[in-house]
């Protein structure tokens, strides 16, 4: 039976429906729908064709490949920094099932923008782990730091004992000495290197985490009834 298009259903944008889904909390249909759709297409596709395998195979690895072209921190705000840190063993981690892969890059790119947001807290600490776990494998770095620390204070300590507020000319000329004394301090310790790796880490593991985590309900905004 074939169902003529109702003239008077409303023609909602993308957009505006997704907006929609994330303020009431059941964003996740979206992903469900599209792992779905993706399985019923393979479904189709292998009882039809016996190449389906090597083109499962080919299209997986074009979604890996568009991980590279991600930029996970497109819809981030501050204001995803200012929640509550999600649990890390429920949430974050979750169980074995909270993983898929994604069916297409398309999937990927809408899950690594909203588990960003979602966990973006739990991303910062990872990131500073991952920093601390680099400077405890590079001492000098770490020595470096402590040191770039250290200058910075005792400028502070010494430009309110000494009140060079008053003196601007003389105050600015050792903020660039200080600063040119940070940057060779950082240099020659090493202390680039230590947040690179720890840079690349944190970005590889949010891309996996993000694109592979499936998308769970979100806490849904609490009704308020009328007196």
């Amino acid at each position: 039976m074939v169902f003529s298009s109702n003239p008077f259903a409303l023609s909602v944008p993308e957009p505006a429906f997704e907006s929609w889904l994330r303020d009431t909390g059941y964003l996740e249909i979206i992903d469900q729908r599209t792992t779905a759709a993706a399985e019923a297409t393979t479904a189709v596709n292998s009882n039809s064709s016996p190449l389906v395998p090597v083109t499962s195979i080919s299209f997986r690895l074009l979604t890996l490949l568009s991980f590279v072209t991600l930029n996970p921190f497109a819809k981030l705000t501050a204001d995803d920094f200012t929640g509550d840190t999600p649990s890390w063993s429920r949430s974050f981690v979750g169980s074995p099932s909270s993983y898929s892969f994604p069916s297409n890059p398309s999937q990927a790119r809408f899950r690594v923008h909203e588990n960003v947001k979602r966990y973006a807290r739990n991303y910062a600490y990872l990131f500073v782990v991952f920093f601390a776990s680099s400077l405890y494998k590079m001492p000098l770095a770490l020595v470096g730091l402590i040191s770039c620390l250290a200058l910075w204070d005792f400028f502070k300590f010494f430009s309110e004992r000494w009140g060079l507020d008053q003196y601007p000319v003389i105050r600015q000329c050792l903020l660039r000495i200080a600063q040119l004394a940070t940057a060779v301090i950082l240099i020659f310790s090493n202390v680039q290197m230590a947040l690179f790796c720890a840079i690349s880490v944190s970005y590889a593991g949010v891309i996996l985490h993000a694109a592979f985590r499936k998308l769970t309900p979100a806490r849904r905004p609490s009704l308020v009834r009328g007196g």
